[in-house]
């Protein structure tokens, strides 16, 4: 049996995964499976896996999330707000810099070139995730069908994300009760009660601590939306409902209510609305973001961090530039992170005390089973634009798809560490643009 960690250990590997979480929710979700489950023994297979659709029904990053039900399993409500907090700060604190670099003096390309050896260890991190959630979750030919059903309507475009994660929901509970066999074969209980690997917080590991009532729930509402909202009425009292922190504010605390499905679901909604309606950037300004975003540890959806730097550094108002957009970037991720603290607060309890219910582990376990799918989605979404710029096979990067190889080789047949891969892949990548 595996050592409950202190909090001060646990700060610790918040800390580190802050600055190794490359590659998007997929990998994110890879590498916080390799390392607290795997690795480190934590977080039991199963429980990880419950927490994990959760996260997924929910808007905003669900990898965000992930780390905050993570550390609440081990040390409740601080060890949920170290490791949330933590998660996105080296990456709030790093694309601050890089969007001053980019306002002040115009050129960014030497940050592509540091971090071009990043996306194939991403990718080869993504590919492991596949083979180890699927080798987890796919354990009969129904969640196999699952799987695949939804990879193709997710590759295919012909259903969004949340509908996707919705069905399978539904087909679970649905399943539990018309076709069992299917759908209990992956309960997270065995005919002789709780499953134990070993793990700190294993399927046996007692799960009621933090019982849910509703005097707690309206703490968590009260004091989260408090906070929440702090910020934004601050702005809207010191510049008035018209400037431009306030607006950013409102719409941002909008825009993370209705962010399912990731980043790529809600980019084109606020691309319109912040080009288009409110002229904060321009269009290839958004892009320029996105790119910067994609290459920096932390969740994708920190574009929006850049759109509030961008956008205030160029409506400063009376302020300075590195004021304004400073204090636009702060706004901005706060309005957007703070709504994740909430929902796993508010659901975490009610899920760990509904996992012996037989038909929402069900449920759960075909959402899992649907996730595999998605994550291999996104597996090929990624490998296809590291692998294959602009779309031309013509023009593949073979050096990259040589390098991802490698990379998966070593990550998954040698058990290289994912810290020391990706520290050797930049370096790869810096000394072959160093070498032209």
């Amino acid at each position: 049996m595996s050592q409950r960690p202190t909090f001060r250990e646990a700060l610790r590997f918040w800390l580190k995964l802050g600055f190794i979480s490359f590659g998007g929710p997929a990998g994110q979700i890879a590498i916080m499976q390799a390392e607290l489950v795997e690795k480190r023994r934590w977080i039991g297979q199963e429980r990880f896996l419950h927490a994990l659709n959760f996260c997924m029904l929910l808007p905003g990053p669900e990898a965000q999330q992930l780390a905050i039900y993570c550390g609440w399993l081990l040390h409740r409500t601080w060890g949920g707000i170290a490791a949330g907090v933590l998660f996105v700060l080296p990456a709030a604190f790093l694309l601050w810099g890089l969007g001053y670099v980019y306002m002040a003096h115009g050129d960014v390309a030497w940050i592509a070139a540091i971090f071009y050896g990043l996306k194939p260890a991403v990718l080869a991190i993504v590919a492991a995730a596949v083979l180890r959630i699927g080798g987890k979750a796919l354990r009969n030919r129904m969640m196999w069908g699952v799987a695949a059903l939804a990879f193709v309507l997710l590759i295919l475009g012909a259903v969004p994300f949340p509908a996707v994660v919705l069905g399978a929901l539904a087909l679970g509970l649905v399943g539990a009760r018309l076709a069992p066999q299917w759908f209990l074969a992956t309960s997270n209980h065995g005919p002789h009660g709780p499953r134990t690997d070993g793990a700190v917080i294993d399927d046996a590991a007692e799960s009621a601590v933090v019982r849910p009532t509703w005097g707690r729930a309206a703490k968590v509402i009260v004091i989260g939306g408090s906070l929440w909202a702090a910020p934004l009425l601050a702005a809207g009292l010191w510049q008035g409902w018209d400037g431009t922190l306030a607006q950013m504010g409102v719409f941002f605390s909008k825009a993370a209510m209705v962010t399912f499905g990731g980043a790529y679901s809600v980019l084109p909604y606020v691309g319109r609305q912040a080009v288009d309606v409110y002229g904060w950037l321009s269009a290839p300004q958004m892009l320029d973001g996105l790119a910067l975003a994609e290459t920096t540890p932390g969740p994708l959806i920190m574009v929006l961090q850049f759109v509030g730097f961008v956008g205030a550094w160029q409506h400063p108002g009376a302020l300075s530039p590195l004021t304004a957009a400073t204090l636009g970037a702060a706004l901005t991720s706060w309005v957007t992170f703070v709504p994740c603290f909430i929902w796993i607060f508010l659901g975490a309890p009610h899920i760990e005390r509904l996992r012996n219910v037989k038909a929402l582990s069900a449920a759960l376990a075909t959402v899992t089973a649907a996730v595999a799918g998605v994550v291999l989605n996104l597996a090929v979404w990624f490998g296809w634009h590291v692998l294959v710029p602009g779309g031309d096979l013509a023009r593949a990067d073979w050096f990259a798809t040589g390098m991802a190889a490698a990379a998966f080789v070593a990550l998954h047949r040698y058990k290289v560490s994912v810290p020391g891969l990706i520290l050797a892949c930049a370096l790869i990548g810096l000394a072959r643009n160093a070498l032209g």
